[in-house]
């Protein structure tokens, strides 16, 4: 029992410790995880994470920018195209975003992107995603094989309030231990505003 309540809480820790860090290192590709959208307009968690990545091309950060995800039933967009549209509308140039219209949860999207890098005979990524996600889309993308590391957004739902910062911890550390111990994904869509 105690190894168990160790784990838990040394896990939720390097959440928390992930989290905070941002690695400006030069990559490959900026990787945008794909959030909600809704008729093309991102979410405000989605608007967030890319408005991080289009702070970082700006910044020299890497030449390229990858949009990632797919869409529910019933959707016109896909998060992908809704997330390319919305970064060339804000200074992105369109022929520097990719737009991966595939993934419908964290592991499908990393996988997806990890295929499309290795067709451009690329490596390395800096993933955006929401500061609590980072641990756990970074553990993804390494098992895969990319050499990635996180610059997460500081801003949107995720970060607002104290209960959105312990809920999101909390999501986090019980999905990172499931991927570890299954290698498959525990992402419910959606289900915390995403």
């Amino acid at each position: 029992m105690l190894m168990a309540v160790l784990l838990v809480a040394g896990t939720a820790v390097r959440v928390w410790q992930v989290a905070r860090i941002d690695d400006l290192t030069k990559a490959d590709a900026i990787v945008v995880l794909g959030a909600a959208q809704y008729s093309g307009t991102p979410s405000s968690v989605f608007e967030a994470r890319l408005d991080q990545a289009a702070l970082l091309y700006g910044r020299g950060i890497a030449p390229t920018v990858i949009t990632v995800g797919g869409k529910q039933v019933g959707d016109e967009y896909t998060e992908a195209a809704s997330g390319k549209n919305y970064l060339s509308e804000h200074g992105v140039p369109a022929d520097h975003i990719v737009a991966i219209e595939e993934g419908s949860d964290t592991l499908r999207s990393i996988e997806a992107v990890n295929a499309e890098m290795n067709k451009r005979n690329e490596k390395s990524a800096v993933l955006v995603s929401d500061p609590w996600h980072s641990l756990r889309t970074r553990t993804m993308a390494r098992d895969d094989g990319l050499d990635a590391w996180t610059a997460p957004t500081r801003t949107g739902p995720a970060v607002y309030t104290r209960e959105s910062q312990i809920h999101g911890i909390a999501r986090e550390t019980g999905a990172l231990l499931w991927y570890q111990l299954t290698h498959f994904s525990a992402d419910f869509k959606y289900t915390a505003g995403q």
